[in-house]
């Protein structure tokens, strides 16, 4: 889309990031409106069509959770040609998340450093939108990413995660468990295996026959994510989601002092590619089995980078700081890109070509 890049730099690159998101957002809400249209136009063709985690997704290629927190653009999503949306993260108690702002661009690095703190509207209220969205006909297929509230203790986690998989799971495609974002205080610590353990017993027995996934942070040495790894096999958990945002500042363009004017948050975007996807061929050398679902997010912008992940072992990717540089023809990019790569997904039709 030769007119975004202008868009971007002479208006949306103007505004705050988190009131540009916002307005975006309505736009893709508005989607359906036009939606015979703008499926004809970016829906995915049945040859990338991926069998995963008991159903199949229209492409491997989907949404990361953090830019529809609170399922309302599901449709609009799915009509863009995004094979999955993951919703969320949602937590039991309804937040405002962390003082404004708590979005920032840095341009040059194509990469978003963001403090949200898992603003959202609650599970509860999440269950009718979901359920709604997953009664259409043609849909993406929907995960969503659950969390801890700030309210709740460490100490008091479990049952915090275990409410909101009850809620959720009966309506879900897959269900999520996020304890990797740097912006809750004290969420990191449950990677931790000796904390980890219950909390993946608990929702793993709450969320009953619906797939599971842990969603795990890119700053680990390779000996916890090894330990990860294997305790999700043992416990009987369908996948790993790898990575969420870094800490780590190492390699940036910006400057030091724009760095510090940012100050905390979670990095992504561009300078998280290489280690994100040094987080997936470790846990492909630990686990190479297929059928363990490993979805790759970190540092995605083109189709390249997507078959780079596929090929390293990823069964299914997510993008998402890139969409705010490239646009809402994104996902529609990609998707192109891997057609005119030949890429053939293991869930596609006998008779495509």
């Amino acid at each position: 889309m030769r007119w975004y890049p202008i868009l971007f730099k002479t208006v949306l690159s103007r505004m705050d990031p988190e009131v540009a998101h916002h307005w975006a957002f309505r736009v893709i809400q508005a989607a359906p409106i036009a939606g015979g249209l703008i499926r004809r136009l970016c829906g995915p063709d049945p040859a990338l069509r991926v069998r995963a985690l008991g159903t199949t997704f229209p492409s491997p290629f989907g949404i990361a959770a953090g830019f529809d927190k609170n399922a309302t653009a599901i449709d609009g999503l799915g009509l863009l040609g995004f094979g999955h949306v993951e919703v969320g993260t949602l937590t039991r108690h309804a937040q405002d998340g962390n003082p404004k702002p708590r979005m920032f661009r840095l341009v040059g690095d194509r990469g978003l450093v963001n403090r949200m703190g898992f603003n959202n509207g609650g599970a509860a209220a999440a269950v009718p939108r979901v359920e709604r969205a997953r009664m259409r006909r043609r849909r993406p297929i929907i995960g969503v990413n659950i969390g801890k509230s700030r309210v709740t203790e460490v100490e008091d986690a479990v049952a915090d995660y275990v409410w909101s998989a009850q809620r959720l799971a009966p309506v879900a495609d897959y269900l999520a468990i996020n304890v990797s974002s740097p912006n809750t205080p004290g969420l990191r610590g449950l990677q931790e295996l000796d904390l980890l353990e219950p909390l993946l017993s608990a929702v793993r027995d709450a969320a009953g026959s619906t797939p599971l996934l842990v969603k795990i942070a890119p700053d680990m040495e390779d000996e916890q994510i090894d330990g990860i790894v294997a305790l999700a096999r043992r416990l009987g958990l369908d996948g790993i989601i790898a990575t969420n945002t870094t800490v780590s500042r190492d390699g940036l363009q910006a400057s030091a002092a724009e760095i510090d004017r940012i100050g905390a948050g979670g990095l992504s975007g561009e300078p998280l590619r290489d280690r994100s996807l040094e987080v997936l061929r470790r846990i492909r050398a630990v686990e190479p089995d297929p059928g363990f679902c490993v979805i790759a997010v970190g540092g995605v912008e083109s189709a390249f980078d997507v078959l780079e992940r596929l090929r390293a072992g990823a069964t299914l990717v997510q993008g998402y700081t890139a969409f705010l540089y490239t646009g809402p023809m994104w996902a529609r990019s990609i998707n192109r890109g891997l057609e005119r790569a030949g890429f053939r997904g293991s869930g596609a039709p006998a008779d495509t070509h």
